[in-house]
């Protein structure tokens, strides 16, 4: 295991996961796949998985560890679980939206939301949300608020004009 972090997630594939995890370490930089296991012939009548298919691909995206197991069809994505992509620019926010949600379901897109054509959810929303909408009392977190519900793909600077009252 990488000694990048002490967590990270594990997402749970039908049998698709190293597809997936070279999907991810395409789109991110500082991303490589680091291990892929593979089933033994021993455990087959638990993990009905033929002997030396992928079992799991451990991979860093951006140097955070994830792991990625094919488990079969038992478990599905839903969006009760997210990953955030934090992005500096919007020019990062658009390639980021663009990559993560290419083949993705178009329908599961709101404020900033996307859903990969694997299934997983997906945050692709700018470094300063905290500033945006952690003052409830500030006239400024209403209008921003607003004005990102009306989007899908997150506008920085619509939302930063909203913020200041300049629309």
């Amino acid at each position: 295991m990488s000694s990048v972090s002490r967590i990270g997630p594990g997402l749970w594939f039908d049998s698709n996961a190293e597809e997936a995890a070279q999907f991810y370490t395409g789109i991110f930089p500082n991303s490589r796949i680091t291990t892929t296991t593979r089933y033994p012939a021993e455990g087959f009548e638990q993990h009905h998985r033929p002997a030396g298919s992928v079992m799991v691909v451990a991979f860093e995206l951006d140097g955070v560890a994830f792991t990625a197991l094919n488990g079969g069809p038992v478990f599905k994505f839903s969006e009760a679980i997210s990953m955030q992509v934090y992005c500096a620019s919007q020019e990062e926010i658009d390639r980021y939206w663009n990559a993560l949600g290419a083949g993705g379901d178009p329908r599961a897109q709101q404020c900033g939301w996307l859903k990969d054509k694997f299934g997983l959810s997906w945050q692709v929303v700018p470094n300063n949300m905290d500033e945006l909408f952690s003052d409830p009392s500030n006239p400024g977190t209403g209008r921003a608020m607003k004005a990102m519900l009306q989007m899908k793909k997150i506008d920085m600077d619509a939302l930063g004009r909203a913020f200041a009252g300049a629309e």
